[in-house]
């Protein structure tokens, strides 16, 4: 276990976003790599759980490598799992030859395909209390999709005059993803109907995705003079918001909740798990915390409870060249650990102890 200490830590309380003093805080790093495993990756995050996948397994984690529960449903050939939300997970399986959307409860045998009828295959990422998204190739094409819990409820979200489209996530509520349209990705934001549909690509950009939601805000990235800038708006547009850090090749941010954004920033040609606070200058390299011999890492999806919050991603050992799951966490530094972290780091002031 690696340990950042002085790292400042305020809390947004409420829908007023007050903050509350700043209180001393620590991460703490843990390796979710199950003993014997030749590859695993920690994909999303809800609650106290991480998901993701381990040799071509969806896999479950909360906190711990012994915590490991294996997803893989019946017959399945592959299976991972991207999102978590209220003791419930999604991905997609492999099954008959095609991948199937898939909704898990916490084991392999609560698994539910939500392939709809019609589709020739689908994949779910993204899960928020009822909701799940993904995508359902139709007709041969792939379309934006919304489910609630069973095949029959998808919803079909492809805009008019789109050549594909995908949602990554939800909150919900709302649903962000992306559309090809005109050549280009185009980064998007639904409400539950394809007549919701907004364009997020901001002005000048040649492609974009938006990745996740957090409050207020989406996550993702623009490709900016000819190289991937993480970002985030508010709704429009015209409110895209560069994360890019000062120093990096590229950069993409890939899950937020209030306040917080994380994913991955090139550093000297390796990818390393990221963190920000809502503007470019507050990036955090969680790189740093892990151990010596991994050559890159990615921060992939973030999640806090009643008293920690939790970021899951992955490192990739120097040495085998294997994604090995790793799990980020802190303590809620506020009395019940109810209000929604804002991290503010202090890169100079950080160290690392065993």
């Amino acid at each position: 276990m690696f340990i950042l200490s002085r790292l400042a830590v305020v809390a947004i309380l409420g829908v007023a976003g007050r903050l509350a003093p700043s209180a001393q805080a620590q991460w703490s790093v843990f390796n979710l790599h199950p003993a014997g495993a030749g590859f695993s990756e920690g994909r999303g995050a809800g609650g106290a759980e991480q998901v993701g996948q381990t040799d071509l397994r969806a896999s479950l984690w909360t906190g711990s490598v012994g915590s490991v529960v294996d997803l893989h449903p019946t017959g399945a050939i592959i299976s991972y799992a991207l999102g978590a939300s209220n003791g419930k997970q999604t991905g997609w399986s492999m099954i008959g030859g095609a991948s199937h959307a898939s909704l898990w409860s916490g084991t392999a045998g609560s698994f539910v395909d939500l392939n709809p009828s019609g589709a020739v295959l689908s994949e779910a990422w993204g899960i928020s209390g009822t909701q799940q998204v993904g995508m359902a190739r139709v007709n041969g094409v792939d379309r934006a999709s919304l489910w609630t819990s069973t095949a029959a409820s998808w919803v079909d979200l492809h805009p008019s005059g789109a050549t594909f489209s995908h949602v990554w996530n939800t909150d919900g509520t709302q649903q962000v993803g992306q559309a090809f349209i005109g050549g280009a990705t185009h980064a998007s934001l639904w409400t539950g109907t394809v007549a919701s549909w907004l364009d997020l690509h901001p002005a000048g950009a040649t492609s974009s995705e938006a990745f996740d939601i957090g409050g207020i805000r989406q996550v993702g990235v623009a490709v900016v003079g000819g190289n991937q800038h993480a970002g985030m708006w508010t709704g429009t547009a015209a409110s895209w918001l560069d994360l890019h850090p000062a120093g990096a090749t590229a950069s993409r941010a890939f899950g937020a909740i209030d306040g917080l954004q994380v994913g991955r920033a090139t550093i000297n040609s390796n990818d390393h798990a990221s963190l920000w606070t809502g503007t470019a200058a507050s990036w955090v390299d969680l790189h740093s915390f892990l151990p010596g011999g991994y050559a890159g890492s990615e921060a992939m999806g973030v999640s806090s409870d009643a008293s920690f919050i939790y970021i899951s991603g992955f490192a990739v050992s120097a040495s085998t060249g294997q994604h090995e799951a790793m799990l980020w966490t802190m303590p809620i530094p506020t009395p019940g650990g109810a209000a929604v972290l804002v991290l503010a780091g202090l890169r100079g002031a950080c160290r690392r102890r065993r």
